[in-house]
């Protein structure tokens, strides 16, 4: 990293107009999703991709996230079965990403897919990122803008704290409105699903359009944020926690007040939307470790609890 900041710019006309030029031309841009912040740039040139993996440090099987504008544009890239087209239908634009096989011929670079026959597709809801894709013209492959296994940004100061110089540009659109990152599931040829990463989109959800998840898979990396250690404040984190050390910071929950709180009210939406906020938050602070209050396995808990799990190895 170098002493440069990167260039923040309002989401009007001047601004997306900018960062589209810069995507078309190779570049990286920090744009917000209704999700988290995600580091953009065009799917199908190997070197914007390449500059994507510098940026966040990424390991290179890690798969890569492509949001598209349309379905024409998702099934230029993917084989849309049924199931897909259904899932589509009743998610799309928003937070669920599928993971299919990839098309024929499909334009993307092979980094993208970290060499796996399939690709990781989702129609993101955010007006700016849609407003960013329809002046590109393409699609954009946008993990999130932070370092690899760092924690996921949810404004525009997350991702300049966490990448610096090395994404010249930034869109600020915000607070992300559901600060947690996309539902990912796998449709399988042989007709079943898996649930990949939990998100914002429950299980039960996906179920009551597909019928019931599959037994999860072999373990290995098929989608982003499968990793074991991720979405890491840089300190020790303890999880569930009722009590605290003079030496920890408590991020709380419900009754559980904390030095910040992911809800105070004990809503699980709002926990969401405030994690990433709060980890960062615990990060900055002087006390070397992290404690957490228990968040109910429930709903988008599971989600919370999953990202929490991972940050903690």
């Amino acid at each position: 990293m170098t002493g440069k900041i990167p260039q923040i710019v309002a989401p009007d006309s001047a601004g997306l107009a900018r960062a589209a030029e810069m995507i078309r031309a190779g570049g990286l841009v920090a744009v917000p999703t209704e999700t988290v912040y995600g580091l953009a740039a065009r799917a199908d040139s190997a070197e914007a991709v390449a500059g994507i993996y510098r940026a966040k440090g990424r390991p290179d099987f890690n798969p890569l996230i492509v949001h598209v504008a349309s379905l024409e544009q998702a099934r230029a890239l993917a084989r849309m079965d049924a199931r897909a087209e259904k899932l589509a239908e009743q998610f799309w634009p928003g937070p669920l990403t599928i993971v299919l096989p990839l098309a024929p011929g499909a334009a993307v670079a092979p980094a993208v897919t970290a060499g796996l026959p399939t690709i990781a597709v989702r129609m993101p809801a955010h007006p700016v990122m849609r407003s960013l894709l329809e002046l590109c013209g393409m699609p954009l492959a946008a993990p999130s803008a932070n370092r690899s296994g760092a924690v996921s940004p949810t404004c525009a100061e997350h991702v300049a704290r966490s990448l610096g110089a090395a994404v010249p540009l930034i869109v600020d659109g915000g607070t992300c409105a559901k600060g947690l990152e996309s539902t990912i599931q796998a449709l399988r040829d042989d007709g079943s699903w898996n649930l990949l990463r939990p998100g914002p989109i429950a299980e039960s959800e996906l179920a009551a359009v597909l019928g019931p998840c599959a037994i999860p898979g072999d373990g290995g990396i098929e989608a982003p944020g499968q990793l074991a250690s991720h979405y890491a404040p840089g300190k020790p984190v303890r999880l569930d926690a009722t009590d605290a050390a003079p030496d920890e910071f408590v991020i709380g929950f419900g009754a559980i007040t904390g030095d910040v709180s992911l809800s105070p009210a004990g809503d699980l939406a709002e926990a969401a939307a405030q994690l990433y906020a709060c980890l960062h938050k615990a990060s900055a602070a002087r006390q070397p470790r992290i404690a957490v209050a228990p968040i109910p396995q429930t709903g988008i808990g599971v989600a919370i609890n999953d990202r929490l799990r991972r940050a903690a190895v």
